[in-house]
């Protein structure tokens, strides 16, 4: 468990601090998950570029007299379709870390949205009621995680 939820002892029960423990884990992996999307649209844009501007320049520009002319020698040399491969290949991870990162902020969202709307059951307490907002700044201050409002 997070030293800074470990903390909030006089704040929160056992269940509240495991349920703030687990929006800081999944805020971890969406964030890791969007740091991999990027990476990956970065990757898949960047083959794209080079193999088309290899196939313009080394394809297109010296055998444009034949489509023919063209597609065959696409097709005589292995290293184009082992390129054209590895691009789709990216792509299709890159889509894959899409929906992963979707279904990272969604569960993210969910359970953000769970404790701000179970927030009168866990700080049941007038004295605890009081001091949740110490819980939810230090969530905002540590984590990044804004537990005032459900909206992101």
């Amino acid at each position: 468990m997070e030293p800074a939820i470990i903390l909030l002892d006089e704040h929160t029960d056992q269940a509240t601090r495991q349920m703030l423990q687990n929006v800081v884990v999944r805020k971890r992996k969406f964030e890791t998950l969007k740091k991999k999307h990027i990476l990956s649209i970065v990757a898949a844009m960047t083959l794209s570029c080079m193999l088309l501007v290899y196939l313009y320049f080394y394809i297109a520009v010296p055998y444009s007299y034949s489509f023919f002319a063209m597609f065959s020698v696409f097709v005589n040399n292995s290293m184009h379709f082992l390129f054209l491969l590895i691009t789709v290949g990216v792509y299709s991870y890159m889509i894959l870390l899409k929906k992963q990162r979707d279904k990272a902020e969604k569960e993210f969202h969910g359970l953000r949205c769970e404790i701000i709307d179970r927030s009168k059951d866990l700080w049941k307490q007038k004295e605890e009621w009081k001091n949740r907002h110490k819980v939810f700044e230090m969530m905002k201050k540590n984590y990044d995680i804004n537990l005032y409002h459900e909206n992101k």
